[in-house]
């Protein structure tokens, strides 16, 4: 069973604390400049609601602690300041990856960062990674975009996946063999794309820890 989330609306339609994604997408989505968080414990999520959001960025560490006073626990400082996200830029595309186990079945989509309409999707691919699935999604992202003739920021949640597309090339464990046939053909697809193709989109790291679940996210945590 997946572990209970909070999430904190500090600028949308509605602010406030919410126990569900959906209900915190129902807030943020086409709300330019929304600020929003998810958290492990309504404790957390009430001290950083009660703060603000410029506060709770200021912070170097995870988030704020339970026990602390309001008065000790959001004091910004220039270094932290420095690692504020900035605003999410709405006008893009934000793919992410569901998987049944690690290996396991994966599927992947791209949505509209503003509406959450999905824009393409994949799978389920008999068995691949996490990894490999999001570095499927943001080429596919990027193919898509090429197409249609736009510059829109694509958002990948996965570190792995956005070196990967640096480096034009995937390095991962998984085994080449009859049940994985699948995924490396559409990984070997997806660098042949990236080696033969240019683009000018940014594509950009989701900011988890500062903006809540990415809007691809399938809710499978």
């Amino acid at each position: 069973m997946a572990k209970q989330k909070y999430y904190v609306v500090w600028v949308g339609k509605v602010p406030g604390i919410y126990t569900s994604w959906g209900e915190c997408q129902q807030q943020v989505n086409q709300f330019t400049g929304a600020k929003f968080k998810a958290f492990e414990s309504r404790g957390e999520a009430e001290q950083a609601y009660a703060a603000g959001y410029k506060n709770y960025w200021g912070q170097s560490g995870s988030g704020p602690s339970s026990s602390g006073s309001k008065s000790k626990s959001f004091k910004r400082s220039s270094a932290s300041a420095a690692e504020d996200p900035g605003e999410i830029d709405y006008d893009s595309i934000s793919v992410d990856v569901g998987t049944r186990g690690n290996p396991g079945p994966v599927e992947y989509k791209g949505v509209d960062t503003q509406t959450g309409d999905i824009l393409f999707s994949c799978g389920p691919i008999q068995k691949g990674t996490n990894n490999l699935g999001e570095f499927l999604a943001i080429v596919h992202a990027l193919a898509y975009l090429k197409k249609i003739g736009s510059t829109k920021t694509v958002y990948s949640d996965s570190m792995n996946a956005l070196k990967w597309l640096k480096q034009k090339k995937v390095v991962s464990t998984l085994p080449r063999d009859a049940s994985t046939k699948e995924i490396w053909d559409l990984v070997d697809r997806a660098e042949h794309w990236l080696r033969t193709n240019t683009y000018e989109n940014k594509v950009l790291k989701w900011q988890t820890k500062s903006w809540g679940e990415i809007k691809a996210d399938y809710g499978r945590k």
